[in-house]
C-alpha cells in the first residue's frame, strides 16, 4: 500500500477491510507530578479499532515488536502497517525484514 506520488505530493491509499492496514504511533504526556509516560497505540485503519495500547515509563523497540508479535498471534498479520510517515509491506524486498 505505498503511497502513489504524483509530482511532489503523495496520496495515501485507504485500507480495503479489516486487518488489511494496522497504524502505530506514540503518544507523550506527563503525570501530575511532572513525570513522563508514553504510549504505543495500534488501530485497524478500516474499522477504527484500538487493537493495543502499551502504556510505560520507558518505551523500546523490543515492546514495539512483543505488542505486534502478540497481535498477529492473536489476529493475523495485516497486508500493511503504518508508523508515522513510513508504510510497511512485507511483499516488497525493502519491507520483508520489518517484522
Amino acid at each position: 500500500m505505498p503511497g502513489v506520488t504524483a509530482g511532489r505530493l503523495c496520496v495515501r491509499l485507504r485500507a480495503e477491510r479489516s486487518n488489511h492496514v494496522w497504524s502505530h504511533d506514540f503518544v507523550e504526556d506527563r503525570t501530575y507530578d511532572g513525570r513522563k509516560f508514553r504510549m504505543l497505540c495500534v488501530i485497524d485503519e478500516f474499522t477504527r479499532e484500538a487493537l493495543a495500547i502499551l502504556v510505560k515509563r520507558r518505551l523500546n523497540a523490543m515492546d514495539v515488536l512483543e505488542v505486534l508479535g502478540d497481535l498477529i498471534i492473536v489476529r493475523g498479520a495485516p497486508a500493511r502497517r503504518r508508523s508515522d510517515a513510513l508504510t510497511f509491506n512485507p511483499d516488497h524486498p525493502a519491507g520483508a525484514g520489518q517484522w
